[in-house]
């Protein structure tokens, strides 16, 4: 039985008794939205996290190591915007801020919510044969942005990405842009990769080409990975209750 790498609401009741937090967090909602189709995204750095525009739907999915499919909830979760800043406390690490998020939805936005596991279709992101042909950023490594997609993440937002892209129907005109339509289908990180990536892909859109199929040659030949059809047991968060405005900084 195969399950995503979402972690448990047990966890969350286990971390919650041990209160890790953020040293000092400031939440408020965003002045100016900027809508559902905006890429808001966290930015992490050695002291901690900031972010812009971030839909409580984003915040949890961070929270809980999962894509933002795997959140249900009221439709509000997608409209509502925030900004926030959170420094770590001296001594933290990492793999500590899921847990420190957590207690900040707890917190701050009164957040409650139970996990369920459903059978579906997913798709599933491994290790080609011939190995990765990408590697973490080293500390202090400087990168730079080569044409096309360019994307700065673990593979577990990498797989995030996929998820979207791969829900983008096939081209019919050069002319014609396409958007994504329809929820996307999950996509599990199998990789076992660890670290933060950075790296272009080179993408030159194929007319009639399904996304799927243009996605799986762009990894193989570029990246050294590959992706499958299947099915598994994955996690949801399904969010009970949230306050709309958090509580004040």
């Amino acid at each position: 039985m195969a399950f995503s790498g979402l972690l448990s609401i047990a966890s969350l009741a286990h971390s919650q008794s041990e209160r890790p937090s953020f040293e000092v967090a400031s939440v408020r909602p965003s002045q100016h939205e900027v809508g559902p189709d905006y890429n808001n995204q966290i930015t992490y750095s050695s002291a901690g996290f900031t972010g812009r525009n971030l839909t409580l739907r984003r915040l949890v999915a961070e929270a809980w190591h999962c894509q933002r499919n795997q959140v249900m909830g009221p439709p509000w979760l997608d409209r509502n915007e925030y900004d926030i800043a959170a420094r770590l406390p001296d001594g933290a690490t990492g793999e500590q801020i899921p847990f420190m998020l957590r207690s900040l939805l707890a917190d701050r936005f009164h957040l409650r919510a139970h996990s369920e596991n459903r059978l579906m279709r997913v798709y599933e992101l491994t290790v080609a044969q011939g190995g990765p042909r990408i590697h973490p950023v080293e500390p202090g490594e400087s990168t730079t942005a080569g044409r096309g997609l360019h994307f700065q993440g673990d593979m577990r937002q990498f797989a995030d990405l996929l998820a979207v892209q791969i829900s983008i129907p096939a081209p019919t005109s050069a002319d014609v842009p396409v958007i994504a339509s329809g929820p996307p289908i999950p996509v599990l990180d199998k990789t076992g990769l660890q670290g933060i990536y950075d790296f272009s892909v080179d993408l030159m859109p194929e007319i009639g080409t399904d996304a799927f199929t243009f996605w799986k040659r762009i990894l193989e030949d570029q990246l050294g990975l590959k992706i499958e059809t299947g099915k598994a047991y994955v996690a949801f968060v399904v969010v009970d209750d949230a306050a709309k405005l958090p509580t004040a900084n």
